[in-house]
């Protein structure tokens, strides 16, 4: 998959982005809304053994990048329903709250809808408002709040919020110069 709008690329993980992959997933404070504040512990060759076996049909690692510098990564897996389960982490805090991951979510939902998932879903730590607020501008529904779910690698009871979007519910904002669709109100 390669995907590109307004000096952002969306791109399959290499083997050559091992390494970045795993220098991001080993830093505690990038892991830490994911559960793991000490980071993964993983090698750049376990990432690549994963890589390997990905494909646009099953699952999919994704270099996010924006003017040409990998910022993030994202995800998704097809699931057995045909719906599609997304991830998105901007590891670059420096790129947080500028409306890339908004464009790069519509990004990836556009391919996907095209691609024929009727459905997208994703959770995310019950903590991470800002990800709560992006999901919700691109159209994602709540369906359920699951509290003291899990626990983290530092034993602390963590809680998470569930999400689907379908197609007549999706905000696209690659579209209309990357902001918000007017919308009509009847009041």
């Amino acid at each position: 998959m390669k995907l590109e709008y307004d000096g952002i690329l969306l791109r399959n993980a290499e083997e050559s982005d091992c390494a970045r992959l795993a220098a991001w997933w080993n830093d505690g404070a990038v892991m830490a809304h994911a559960g793991f504040p000490l980071g993964l512990g993983t090698t750049p060759e376990k990432i690549a053994a994963q890589i390997s076996a990905d494909s646009d049909d099953t699952r999919r690692r994704l270099i996010l990048a924006y003017q040409e510098q990998p910022i993030g990564e994202m995800s998704f897996r097809i699931l057995e329903d045909g719906s599609a389960e997304i991830g998105i982490k901007i590891c670059d805090a420096a790129y947080q709250e500028r409306g890339v991951g908004r464009k790069a979510l519509s990004m990836l939902i556009g391919a996907l809808f095209q691609k024929g998932c009727g459905k997208i879903i994703l959770d995310t730590n019950l903590n991470n408002t800002r990800a709560q607020h992006v999901y919700e501008l691109l159209g994602f529904q709540k369906t359920g709040v699951r509290c003291d779910a899990w626990t983290d690698q530092v034993g602390r009871l963590q809680s998470a919020v569930d999400y689907e979007l379908t197609p007549e519910y999706f905000v696209d904002y690659t579209k209309n110069g990357g902001k918000a669709p007017c919308r009509s109100s009847n009041n």
